[in-house]
């Protein structure tokens, strides 16, 4: 089997954070990429490829908690495997 065989089938939406429902720990045992409007993004920290959407951190901002500020964009969404 190839490594390509062996891989999760990539979800429509996923999240970084292990105490999201949307994280599947699976798909991070292979590196991924995501692409907004055909740029690629490396500070994703959840997608959804049918909404079109995205969230990232915004700057250095923290919450109460010391968790990132995110900040939603929206467009056109890919994820892939690399």
């Amino acid at each position: 089997m190839t490594e390509a065989e062996n891989r999760p089938p990539m979800p429509d939406r996923l999240c970084v954070d292990p105490r999201s429902p949307h994280h599947i720990a699976a798909v991070f045992e292979h590196e991924i990429g995501v692409r907004l409007n055909d740029k690629e993004r490396f500070d994703v920290e959840e997608y959804c490829i049918s909404e079109g959407w995205v969230k990232v951190p915004a700057g250095k901002t923290r919450d109460r908690k010391g968790n990132p500020m995110m900040i939603k964009l929206k467009g056109r969404v890919e994820a892939f495997y690399r």
